[in-house]
């Protein structure tokens, strides 16, 4: 499902998107830093959502 949700959201500009998909990887990297890892090495997201998402790898 966050899967989706992320790429449906991961092209947009505004910023505060941007950071609530970074906010969203963080805390699913708690329990799943594999696939968070994988995910942000694999897709094209805004540098805030991976460096966000990237902080608990």
């Amino acid at each position: 499902m966050i899967y989706y949700i992320i790429k449906r959201n991961s092209g947009t500009k505004e910023f505060f998107i941007n950071k609530a998909i970074g906010w969203a990887l963080r805390e699913y990297s708690k329990t799943n830093q594999e696939w968070v890892r994988n995910f942000i090495d694999h897709n094209t997201l805004h540098p805030l959502s991976v460096r966000e998402g990237s902080k608990y790898l």
